[in-house]
């Protein structure tokens, strides 16, 4: 039995709040490369925003999440169901989903009964589609001070899975039939410095060092990060590049990978 990795559901509201956005472009894409567009699985959902978007290129979305807590601050959208459920167990019937996505989660997953579950739900010409998206770049400033938030603060108390996203997915292991290329996609948020820090203070590895220290992490480059951003109140974009891998099945695939 796969083990529920729980580092969010404790700060639901602001993860909701907090998490960078998908650009409409990526859902485009993966729909235009299935044949059937009549159900979508959206698995880690967290807040619903990648299934809002994948309900406008889909009949149905199913969107499953093992936190009961994320699922309650989901996104209400008539083509969506919600379902509180793990990746490897989710109960979906099989050789039904046109289209398995999964945005900034596969990480936390178990490999092999995950992949196995995609196998058993994915219908003829079905595609499973996963990303990640890298740090967030504003300037040259602001970055260098977010860095130092993160490798030199609040890095020991990042989860170990968490390398994945350092390695960009390249070192996942995917039995798939991979399609490559892949477009470049990234994520493009207008954040004010609030903004901004709520998107910091949301990161697993900061609310980690806050149980550890009963104190914010932030305080500690708070001064230098309103320096480096100027006004706050000022919009400025932030730009996390994705990073994907998508793939159809391979028959016969075991899981000696």
């Amino acid at each position: 039995m796969a083990i529920f990795k729980d580092h969010f559901s404790a700060h639901a509201a602001l993860y909701a709040q907090a998490r960078p956005t998908y650009p409409p472009e990526l859902f485009a894409y993966l729909a235009s490369l299935c044949p059937r567009r009549v159900l979508a699985w959206d698995v880690g959902t967290g807040n619903g925003q990648a299934a809002v978007m994948l309900a406008e290129h889909f009949d149905r979305v199913i969107a499953t999440d093992a936190s009961a807590e994320q699922i309650s601050h989901a996104a209400a959208h008539p083509r969506i169901e919600y379902r509180v459920a793990t990746a490897e167990a989710a109960a979906l019937e099989p050789a039904r989903v046109d289209l398995v996505a999964v945005a900034q989660a596969l990480h936390w997953f178990n490999f092999d009964a995950f992949y196995a579950n995609v196998r058993r739900v994915l219908a003829p010409g079905g595609l499973l589609a996963v990303w990640c998206y890298s740090l967030p770049h504003v300037d040259n400033a602001v970055d260098a001070v977010m860095m130092h938030l993160y490798r030199d603060i609040t890095r020991p108390y990042w989860p170990k899975d968490r390398d994945h996203i350092e390695s960009r997915y390249e070192n996942v292991p995917f039995p798939f039939d991979e399609i490559k290329p892949t477009p470049l996609f990234a994520c493009r948020m207008t954040w004010t410095l609030a903004n901004y820090v709520n998107y910091l203070t949301s990161w697993s590895g900061t609310q980690r060092y806050m149980k550890a220290h009963n104190r914010d992490p932030l305080d500690l480059v708070r001064t230098d990060l309103a320096a480096a951003w100027g006004d706050p109140d000022t919009p400025r974009i932030v730009t996390s590049p994705i990073h994907m891998r998508i793939g159809h099945p391979i028959a016969n695939c075991g899981t000696d990978y």
